[in-house]
């Protein structure tokens, strides 16, 4: 026993991590695996393995159907794996040590670092303490609203649970619902929609940039005047900016097609919400596969985006869509660097971002080409149309810890599923973290050489 407490002493701050959340995904896939988790004939180890890892990821891509395939005690494994990944492993083994009054070394505040902020603060456990407690608050708040409507249709009780349950996967963005079509059945319903949007809204922008917020409460609101950090600004200038636009432009993309037959307020609402949730939630209103082309690729770049840096949500971040935004920006202009809102960004972030985004690029490319390559073999170029657009929707999907799908998940092959597993921990865990794990650590002094330049462009 000791040996193995000496060498998990040894593990870098990202081995660390990508530990904690592989053991999770692997004790969740042991439980869904066992009979009392499905009805009829239980879960392939492999089918259980990917439901937990969606779970954990909070993805919510599905091989089976949560509503009527697993049982009451598979759906809360499933919703325990769902909270679990939403607050982040680690928050929860940060809070244990302080329960425990053990305390919190070097290895600990950098994960909580790298998961929950962009700046350190003052008090590590009352940060802690902060985000279990914001997090029960909105999503029993979110379960209560959701129970209205619920309730009557089912019950008190079984609507109090589906009031928790896609609250939870809400909040979490994790995109699991118990209904067979998604959330399609609610289309019309402004309370569900407008609830559900909320809790993705919230949790994907983060939880110190609501932290902040609740500062400008007025009984919170103190003498001092308080002003928004340049992360909170730009993750909800760019949110805003994403939601709105992806929005309007679904909305006139589909307004002759898909939108068909709609009123202007459901055509608002389904519109609005599939520019919400293509941003790392899954939920759907509306049978994706009736978009128009244009329209999916918008949604895969929305699900490429994601949602914001310490928040549920995976993607490459709307911080860094922005970062790429204002570095070409300034590029363009000759200037040397990066601004925003009269602040400038340092060279290092720069190029955390710029590598962000190219190892994003050619993580989901490789995982394309190995989806193609396991589920169709043999199939012509005339024939793969159809099937690219898929595998690229669901890739993208995967990646974004979305969930979406055009129906390809539910036809993989059993390599084709390891690649979604795969693709989905990468997206959770973080690119970065994996890199960085990886390589260990870069030289201290990296030989340089004479310059020369190339031609570019």
């Amino acid at each position: 026993m000791r040996p193995l407490r000496e060498r998990l002493k040894k593990l870098a701050p990202g081995q660390v991590l990508m530990l904690c959340y592989a053991a999770a995904i692997l004790l969740g896939a042991v439980a869904l695996s066992l009979p009392v988790a499905a009805h009829g004939e239980p879960l392939s180890f492999l089918d259980a393995l990917f439901t937990a890892t969606s779970a954990q990821c909070v993805t919510g891509l599905v091989v089976v159907d949560t509503g009527t395939k697993l049982t009451l005690f598979g759906q809360m494994v499933v919703l325990a794996l769902i909270q679990i990944g939403g607050l982040g492993i680690t928050t929860f083994s940060v809070y244990l040590f302080f329960y425990l009054r053990m305390g919190v070394g070097t290895r600990g505040r950098w994960i909580i670092q790298e998961t929950l902020l962009h700046r350190p603060v003052d008090s590590m456990k009352d940060l802690i303490r902060g985000v279990f407690v914001l997090t029960f608050c909105i999503e029993t708040a979110g379960a209560l609203v959701l129970a209205i409507v619920f309730v009557p249709e089912v019950g008190l009780w079984r609507g109090l649970y589906y009031g928790f349950f896609h609250s939870i996967s809400a909040f979490c963005n994790a995109g699991f619902a118990l209904f067979a079509d998604s959330l399609i059945g609610y289309r019309s319903n402004t309370l569900v929609n407008v609830t559900i949007m909320s809790l993705i809204i919230l949790g994907g922008i983060g939880f110190l940039v609501l932290r902040e917020l609740l500062d400008f409460l007025p009984w919170r609101r103190k003498k001092e005047r308080r002003r928004l950090s340049l992360h909170s600004r730009l993750v909800l200038w760019t949110t805003a900016a994403l939601i709105l636009g992806g929005a309007l432009l679904i909305g006139l993309l589909e307004s002759g097609t898909a939108f068909v037959g709609m009123g202007f307020r459901e055509g608002f609402l389904t519109a609005l919400f599939q520019s919400i949730t293509a941003r790392t939630a899954g939920f759907n209103t509306i049978d994706l596969n009736q978009f128009r082309l244009p329209t999916l690729f918008l949604m895969i770049f929305l699900m490429f985006v994601g949602a914001s840096p310490g928040s549920a949500g995976g993607g490459i971040k709307t911080t860094s869509l922005a970062l790429v935004i204002a570095i070409l920006h300034s590029r363009l202009k000759g200037e040397t660097h990066a601004n925003v809102f009269r602040r400038t960004i340092p060279d290092e972030v720069v190029t955390k971002t710029l590598a962000l985004v190219m190892l994003a690029m050619l993580l989901i490319g490789t995982a394309i080409f190995a989806l193609l390559t396991v589920q169709h073999p043999g199939l012509a170029a005339n024939g793969t149309s159809g099937g690219f657009l898929n595998y690229t929707f669901e890739a993208v999907s995967a990646f974004g810890t979305v969930g979406l799908s055009l129906g390809a998940t539910s036809q993989l092959l059993p390599w084709g599923k390891v690649t979604l597993i795969l693709l989905m921990f990468v997206g959770r865990v973080g690119l970065l973290t994996v890199a960085f794990t990886i390589a260990r650590r870069t030289r201290p002094e990296a030989v340089r050489y004479s310059q020369e330049n190339i031609m570019i462009g």
